[in-house]
């Protein structure tokens, strides 16, 4: 088993940065909130002369490691466009992009984006999808806006592992990002002459997030290759993947935050923004109750499978 993605797949997400840098970097999400239209007119240009749209992660391992490194590398700067929900379309469906949903009051941060979306729940009911017009700003709702659905009589089971996978990919790239600033921080910031970084406390507190991010790292490319491998459990992996990344997200935000102090939440601090676009992967298309729910009624009394199984297991 190798879960490492390639060089060719690492060195693309290095490219995604270095793009989306020079096209504003951190700048383009808080002028996306003041001026939603540059969400399709800068950002979705920049992925696009890029190959993000013309990659096929259902068809190929290597394009799926490349939509991977791509989703990780456009959370890193909070990038205010539906990267992974674009790159998780069906092959099946004339639709732009797909989004897993709630069974109950869908939702997707896909306001203002004029595509053709699909939606798929959690079981494997798929529906076109129709954002509502969103009289919320940008500000109060991180473009999150409800969808009409319109039902499609088929199975898309196969769609939900990819679905869960990708935003979760996501949110590893706005962690990378949390612990890099917060490293900075305490490295620079110094307290009764001393940089923070020299306090045992403060060590102690960034270790315990380090440890849950890389944790997230290594199962998010196990789920990768579970899917690259059409893997029967790849929807619990999927699961487990989402469980492992909210429960390390609070963690890592939580630190950050503490050890940036006040400033952490004003908007002269990247931090903020990382923190408040992460909220919409956190909460959908289900928050960590509900992601624990359907993780253990689908794999009842068996347990995973996976990286920590018993010899013939996996």
């Amino acid at each position: 088993m190798n879960i490492e993605l390639s060089a060719d797949a690492t060195e693309f997400g290095r490219q995604v940065v270095r793009a989306l840098e020079a096209a504003g970097g951190d700048e383009l999400v808080q002028r996306a909130e003041l001026e939603p239209g540059i969400r399709e007119r800068v950002v979705e240009p920049v992925l696009r002369d890029l190959g993000a749209w013309d990659l096929e992660p259902r068809k190929d391992a290597d394009e799926l490691e490349a939509a991977a490194a791509l989703c990780r590398s456009a959370g890193y700067l909070a990038a205010p466009y539906p990267v992974a929900e674009r790159l998780a379309r069906p092959t099946d469906l004339d639709v732009d992009g797909l989004m897993v949903i709630s069974g109950s009051a869908p939702e997707g941060a896909v306001s203002g984006i004029d595509m053709r979306w699909a939606a798929v729940t959690s079981d494997g009911r798929r529906s076109h999808a129709v954002p509502r017009p969103s009289d919320v700003p940008p500000r109060a709702s991180a473009f999150v806006t409800g969808l009409e659905l319109q039902p499609i009589d088929d199975d898309g089971g196969k769609d939900v592992a990819l679905g869960l996978v990708l935003p979760c990919w996501t949110l590893l790239g706005m962690l990378d990002r949390a612990i890099d600033l917060t490293r900075s921080h305490v490295l620079v910031r110094e307290q009764f002459g001393q940089p923070l970084a020299r306090f045992q406390g403060v060590q102690f507190q960034f270790t315990d997030a380090e440890v849950e991010r890389s944790g997230v790292d290594v199962l998010a490319k196990y789920a990768l290759w579970s899917i690259q491998e059409g893997r029967a459990e790849a929807i619990e992996d999927a699961l487990a993947l989402r469980l492992a990344a909210l429960e390390a997200a609070e963690i890592v935000f939580r630190v950050a935050h503490q050890l940036h102090g006040a400033i952490g939440f004003c908007d002269e601090a990247t931090l903020s923004w990382i923190s408040r676009y992460s909220l919409p992967i956190r909460r959908l298309p289900f928050g960590r109750s509900t992601t624990e729910q359907l993780l253990t009624d689908r794999i009842g009394t068996h347990g995973l499978t996976g990286l920590f199984s018993e010899p013939g297991e996996a």
